[in-house]
């Protein structure tokens, strides 16, 4: 009886503690929510590209030194990782935010929009944080602001990673998540897991949204080269027109995910996203360069996936009397979340944002390096609301498009989750 007397007192005390600490997190995110906006409207107003993050980090390490902090800059080349001492002992844990913007002109009517100019595979861009990265680094700068305030409850260590190259590294370049992994982050500050989040413009302020095992598809690139014989446009029977074939192409490459995969099982993706070819009206030219993305959830389907796009293009081409070169490099794999950590973490979800404002999503087609991660160590990604309350689903501006929008509204319930994964986390496995 003493034995059961003794448990049943212990449990009150935990949970009278989780309900002062979630009191104090509440508190603080309202403390430092100002601030966090004024931070997400100066990386929003000032936005780089991937890899080119200098100012960026720059900021990010002025304001982690703030709170005594003591960070590592250089990181994946632009990457900024600081780590908090917890006044208890404990494990070890990541918390990640993205930190690149996109080749996006903005056009959102916001005092303070993007006017930055970049290039970008040769060309002049404007740049934007199209997918609210910008968001992700305040709401992460916002929980080390208040996880330093709590530090003496605090049990471990907790890694404030700011990562670059989310979007993907410049070509003939390496960069974002896969190459932080292969300089060696999680060994390094010894990592045992990984939490990240994701902004959302179509996901109602209030709301989170996660999914068990895969939440985020596999991204695949492939160029497909389709060479043919050049002649004079009023001619076409004396040459071979490699248009003619790449557009054949691009209508069987379709045939794959709606006729040869089995899509019961998990969703695919296969589109063409850049057509090259051509210099002249009358002028049926000797190459088609053919550029696209591949999304898929499931291991075995991308590898046969893979295997019929090089087919699909090979036959069709040779029905022409073109041939084709085929090249297909491998992006992030699928982000998977951990199925026992994200069980166990689904209590921390209900608190920071109320069960009936957690909801259970299918996998999305969009892709996240984060992935990288979670093939080191257990991980949980998810997304946060950032949609206004009055705005339909319908109606709400994609992300990567130049009206993308988001509600800072939102951005204290990041900070509430990421503290409250941090802290309840380190309390459950001390």
């Amino acid at each position: 009886m003493r034995i059961l007397t003794n448990v049943l007192l212990l449990l009150t005390t935990i949970t009278l503690m989780t309900a002062q600490d979630n009191e104090k997190v509440n508190q603080l995110a309202e403390k430092y929510n100002n601030e966090v906006i004024e931070l997400r409207r100066h990386f929003h107003q000032y936005p780089e590209l991937s890899n080119r993050e200098f100012k960026t980090a720059e900021r990010i390490a002025e304001e982690l030194r703030k709170l005594g902090l003591k960070p590592d800059t250089g990181i994946a080349k632009t990457g900024v990782v600081a780590v908090l001492e917890g006044g208890k002992p404990g494990p070890t844990i990541g918390l990640r935010a993205d930190i690149d913007a996109l080749p996006v002109t903005e056009r959102t009517p916001i005092a303070f929009a993007s006017k930055e100019k970049s290039e970008y595979l040769g060309n002049e861009v404007g740049v934007m944080h199209a997918c609210g990265h910008d968001t992700h680094i305040a709401m992460l700068l916002g929980t080390a602001k208040v996880l330093t305030e709590m530090k003496d409850e605090i049990r471990g260590k907790i890694v404030f990673v700011f990562q670059p190259a989310e979007e993907g590294a410049p070509p003939g370049e390496e960069g974002g998540a896969k190459l932080m992994v292969k300089e060696g982050l999680i060994e390094k500050y010894g990592i045992e897991v990984m939490f990240g989040q994701h902004i959302s413009s179509g996901v109602p302020v209030g709301q989170l949204d996660y999914k068990p095992a895969g939440i985020l598809a596999a991204a695949d690139r492939f160029v497909i080269k389709v060479n043919g014989k050049q002649t004079h446009g009023s001619r076409p029977w004396s040459g071979v027109d490699p248009i003619v074939t790449a557009a054949q192409i691009i209508i069987g490459l379709q045939t794959i995910v709606s006729r040869q995969v089995d899509l019961t099982k998990e969703a695919a993706v296969i589109s063409v996203g850049k057509i090259t070819g051509g210099v002249r009206n009358n002028i049926i030219p000797e190459q088609v360069e053919l550029v696209g993305t591949i999304r898929t959830l499931d291991t075995d389907m991308q590898d046969k996936i893979h295997e019929k796009i090089k087919s699909t293009a090979e036959h069709i081409a040779a029905s022409q009397g073109a041939t084709v070169e085929v090249e297909i490099s491998k992006g992030p794999p699928v982000t998977f979340n951990d199925r026992e950590l994200t069980q166990k973490m689904l209590p921390t979800l209900f608190r920071s944002a109320g069960e009936e404002n957690v909801r259970v999503i299918p996998a999305i087609t969009g892709a996240e390096d984060f992935a990288f991660y979670a093939q080191k160590v257990p991980s949980l990604f998810y997304f946060v609301g950032g949609r206004p309350l009055d705005v339909g689903e319908d109606e709400a501006f994609p992300h990567h498009t130049p009206d993308f929008f988001i509600d800072e509204s939102g951005l204290i319930l990041g900070v509430k989750t990421l503290t409250n994964l941090a802290l309840d986390y380190g309390e459950m496995n001390n």
